[in-house]
């Protein structure tokens, strides 16, 4: 359930401020983004996979803190990263 490494180089390209970015809020959420829809595609399966269902909801808030974050911080970014992923409807 991992992304593999092409998956998350892909990813981090699409998502990066400057050259050598791969921790900014903006990477870490569209990982995380990536990796939640991976894992509840898994749980439509798998309805009793309890474990990864655990790690789903820390994903979740972890995500959540890193969006409260640059929304406090940078409401720019914070936009423009809401509509490149889609998270609210």
């Amino acid at each position: 359930m991992a992304l593999s490494v092409e998956a998350k180089q892909s990813v981090i390209s699409e998502h990066k401020i400057h050259e050598n970015d791969t921790g900014s809020p903006e990477v870490q959420i569209a990982i995380l983004t990536n990796r939640i829809n991976s894992l509840t595609e898994h749980l439509k399966i798998h309805k009793k996979d309890h474990h990864s269902r655990r790690g789903l909801l820390k994903m979740v808030g972890k995500r959540r803190a890193l969006l409260n974050y640059l929304r406090d911080r940078k409401f720019d970014r914070y936009r423009s990263i809401i509509e490149k992923l889609g998270l609210r409807k």
